[in-house]
């Protein structure tokens, strides 16, 4: 809650709610009883306003309670599990307002079942616990979840960025020096910026930035590629152009303190795709790549290209485009990586722009599909090598189709380890339309699962594990049949 004041008149608004629906009162009954309005009711009940001692004395002997059973923020048994969700921070970090969630209406509605809902809470906190969902996986689940409500297009920065180039005669593409933005945190936003071996600070040395807020002075790892120091510095315009004040001040991830620092980090990584790849001209290109009747990786690379050197800015860009200005909407991402000497694949990044979720991350430790192209890739990925390559990936389980783009390369700032990009795009009537090269006899048809615990392809070449989980589900289908079957044949001798 925002202050001890937010508490208690929320407090006081459950407890006003429950003493008239234990005497089944509607609030137009109450009204009638005390004399007060029902619009004036209805803010006590939703945490708005507390009412004066006068006003509560009345609503008391209205419901034949005490004064104390009204203004004490000693919750009963049945709103017990209320009070630390109310003073926990979880309505100020979470800013529910991006969702259309009133707080006082989440509280109304906790508040007409408190039993269930604290049963759904207690719930989903012990799957959290089972699934190792700390508070950093919580945070970014539900940033993901913002994106995909927006489809993952936010006009406001779009024109901002806009506004921004056309302010310093900027060109949005791959050409953008870094000495040009350099000069503009400097002269305009008063930075100073310089390179700084990291190597002497011991596990400093894969931190790519850090910013010190008190100096204005931002430090880039002498190891970054060109890309990799012209998207940090463009991010870094982003969050003055944006004016976010609250904000990571290193790059990558090494703390966080709220919510807030994950969804200005979010908008300052958006300002900068959008600022390193203007729309116009990606809507233009790919729209063109989508009309050709024959699928070539050499032209998908090639138009990756044509606007930046780093493919996962491309493909990320891509999410924006498609969805919003294309009319491409059921679509995923996926950042796929895989370390040097292991054989294991771990999902990094993934958005979803539909609701099939089809592919998606698991903490289960389960093997993700050998099948999907960007894990082909990574596996078959040579030193210094970038590969791209597409499928339509058809999840039998689910009965649907994605043509998959992938791109894989050596990152080369992590030591060795691989990463694939893939950008998914569900097969339908419209998609189809959009896609000429879609029949291409170059792009191959895969049966694919999701993991290899879960998947019901008996012939895979590559499964990494048998299928525990679907064995698991047929063998409750099948006793759910024997019941079913011994019911049957007891209702027939009867």
């Amino acid at each position: 809650m925002n202050s001890e004041s937010d508490f208690i008149k929320t407090v006081f608004g459950l407890k006003l709610k429950q003493q008239r629906q234990k005497k089944n009162w509607s609030l137009q009954d109450l009204a009638i009883k005390t004399g007060l309005s029902k619009s004036y009711l209805n803010e006590i009940e939703n945490g708005k306003k507390y009412p004066k001692h006068d006003k509560i004395i009345q609503l008391s002997e209205a419901l034949s309670c005490t004064f104390d059973d009204l203004v004490s923020t000693k919750l009963d048994k049945s709103l017990a599990p209320f009070n630390e969700i109310l003073q926990s921070d979880f309505f100020k970090e979470i800013p529910l307002d991006l969702f259309g969630i009133n707080k006082n209406n989440l509280i109304s509605i906790i508040s007409d079942a408190p039993k269930k809902v604290t049963a759904f809470i207690n719930a989903l906190i012990e799957i959290s616990q089972n699934y190792n969902l700390g508070k950093e996986r919580f945070y970014f689940a539900v940033l993901r979840s913002f994106q995909e409500l927006y489809d993952n297009y936010f006009p406001e920065i779009e024109e901002k960025v806009s506004e921004f180039i056309q302010e310093n005669e900027l060109q949005g593409d791959k050409n953008l020096q870094s000495d040009i933005l350099e000069k503009i945190l400097t002269d305009k936003f008063n930075y100073t910026v310089q390179s700084e071996s990291f190597e002497k600070y011991g596990t400093l040395d894969h931190l790519r930035s850090l910013f010190i807020p008190e100096k204005k002075l931002l430090l880039l790892n002498k190891k970054l590629e060109k890309d990799q120091k012209t998207f940090i510095l463009t991010k870094e315009i982003g969050f003055n152009v944006l004016e976010l004040k609250v904000r990571p001040n290193t790059y990558s991830w090494l703390d966080f303190g709220s919510f807030e620092e994950i969804l200005n980090n979010f908008y300052a990584s958006y300002f900068a795709g959008a600022l390193l790849i203007s729309k116009e001209p990606v809507m233009e290109k790919t729209s063109e790549f989508f009309q050709q009747n024959k699928w070539e990786p050499k032209d998908f690379e090639n138009l990756i290209n044509s606007f930046t050197h780093s493919p996962e800015t491309f493909y990320y860009r891509l999410t924006n485009i498609l969805s919003a200005e294309m009319g491409i909407k059921d679509l995923f991402y996926l950042c796929l990586v895989k370390k040097k000497g292991s054989d294991k694949i771990q999902i990094l990044k993934e958005l979803h722009l539909n609701h099939q979720q089809a592919p998606h991350a698991n903490a289960t430790n389960e093997h993700y599909c050998r099948r999907w192209v960007a894990v082909k890739n990574l596996h078959h990925l040579k030193e210094n090598e970038t590969l791209t390559d597409a499928q339509i990936s058809h999840y039998k389980d689910q009965g649907i189709s994605y043509l998959v783009i992938s791109t894989s390369q050596k990152n080369p700032f992590s030591d060795g380890s691989n990463r694939s990009y893939c950008l998914g795009i569900l097969l339908n009537s419209q998609t189809i339309k959009k896609i000429s090269f879609i029949k291409s006899p170059s792009l191959k048809t895969i049966n694919v699962g999701v993991t290899c615990e879960s998947c019901s392809i008996a012939d895979c070449e590559v499964r990494q594990a048998p299928p525990v989980r679907l064995e698991k589900e047929q063998f409750n289908l099948s006793m759910k049949s024997a019941v079913e079957r011994i019911r049957r044949e007891l209702k027939m001798e009867n």
